[in-house]
């Protein structure tokens, strides 16, 4: 006997509605296209090659004797904690207990939504950098908080931050700062200057703050400073990290949270419900990574800061605004040059047109009309692809 199923009537939407405004991702889209028309992918941030042999062996290794092939303890296994712990000494000279104070997670993105569940209830508000990573609006509206952008704006060929912006979007409902620095997709690092600032804001508004910093070892000019070493910051601060960029093992999903005990058991209490573990061999393989040489970090900015320059002299070359990044593997270019003033139908027709893939910075805004004209290209590819794709880019100034 065959049962007829009834179907499903209602007025209401399957999707929550929190997450109307979210489609399917601009990286996607543009991957998918991409592959379509076997175009040059500048577009979604990966490296074409794979990182340390050492590590890769590390993680077969691994595999193969059984380390992390069940379940991983809840916080991350203690080898990796510890490391976490050790690379933040060494780099930064903070102290972390790996026990109560390191949390390892599905990679950063994981890292930020639980986070922002953690540390949000509805109607709280949260000010975002912008542009921003598009899961960051995702997260903070499924915690039912209320996203503020303060803009980053281009001026004399970089991003930069307005501080007295930034201190009139603090209202009384301002719950928490997010920050990510080095920028992705502006590639501005924020100066020590303008981070003290930012921790004295934090300190007198008793506001949480939690940062992104995956780019960390990925600044060309300058150094990276944690948020978390600025007075009065250790106690309010989550610091997120990952191994992806650093070590291009993006499929790995290994990232990382370091905080006050207090914000980590806040975490945590989110964390677990979400993907509980993942990635058991992998971690055992990125402890190893973070105690690499600092040759290995060395060679790595001087090759993507080769590569970075190609890029973007190509990309001035053909005829774009280009601000050339002071950090991450990202270059962000103005497209009203060329005589465009729409970026995503420029990058809908690109690949018919020069047979390369950019991702429309527009979709990381909130105002769409800022980043209109603004497209992202990832230089994160072998030398011989970027040549290739400035060759292509070049037919827009033919």
């Amino acid at each position: 006997m065959t049962t007829m199923s009834t179907p499903v009537s209602s007025d209401r939407p399957f999707l929550n509605r929190r997450l109307a405004a979210f489609g399917t991702t601009i990286f996607a889209e543009m991957s998918a296209l991409a592959t379509r028309t076997g175009s040059i992918n500048l577009g979604q941030g990966f490296p074409d090659t794979d990182g340390p042999a050492q590590i890769a062996e590390a993680a077969s290794r691994a595999i193969l004797t059984g380390l992390g092939n069940q379940y991983p303890p809840g916080p991350g296994v203690p080898e990796l904690r510890t490391a976490i712990a050790a690379h933040q000494q060494r780099f930064y000279g903070l102290a972390h207990d790996p026990d109560t104070e390191v949390l390892v997670t599905a990679g950063a993105t994981e890292a930020i939504a639980a986070a922002l569940l953690a540390l949000l209830e509805p109607g709280d508000e949260v000010i975002a950098l912008e542009p921003y990573y598009d899961s960051y609006a995702a997260c903070i509206a499924m915690a039912g908080a209320v996203r503020v952008p303060v803009t980053l704006r281009p001026h004399a060929g970089a991003f930069t931050l307005d501080l007295d912006e930034l201190r009139a979007a603090v209202t009384p409902r301002t719950r928490l700062l997010l920050l990510n620095t080095p920028h992705n997709p502006t590639g501005t690092v924020l100066t020590p200057a303008e981070l003290t600032a930012i921790a004295e804001l934090a300190v007198e508004r008793d506001l949480l703050v939690v940062t992104d910093e995956v780019y960390e070892h990925l600044v060309f000019e300058g150094a990276h400073t944690p948020l978390a070493g600025l007075p009065g910051m250790r106690e309010r601060t989550v610091t997120i990290s990952s191994a992806g960029k650093t070590y291009s093992f993006t499929g790995w999903k290994v990232g990382w949270i370091t905080a006050s005990p207090e914000l980590i058991t806040a975490v945590r209490s989110v964390k677990q419900f979400l993907t509980y573990v993942s990635s058991g061999p992998f971690q055992y393989a990125i402890a190893e990574a973070l105690a690499l040489p600092d040759s290995y970090y060395d060679t790595l900015r001087a090759d993507l800061a080769a590569k970075r320059d190609i890029l973007a002299d190509g990309l001035a070359a053909a005829g774009f605004e280009v601000f050339r990044p002071r950090g991450t593997y990202f270059i962000t270019t103005d497209i009203t040059p060329l005589g465009e003033k729409d970026g995503l139908a420029f990058c809908r027709a690109l690949p018919d047109r020069c047979g390369v893939v950019a991702i429309p910075n527009q979709v990381f805004y909130d105002d769409r009309s800022a980043g209109a004209t603004q497209v992202r290209w990832a230089f994160c590819k072998r030398t011989d692809v970027l040549e290739e794709a400035v060759d292509r880019l070049g037919r827009l100034a033919r």
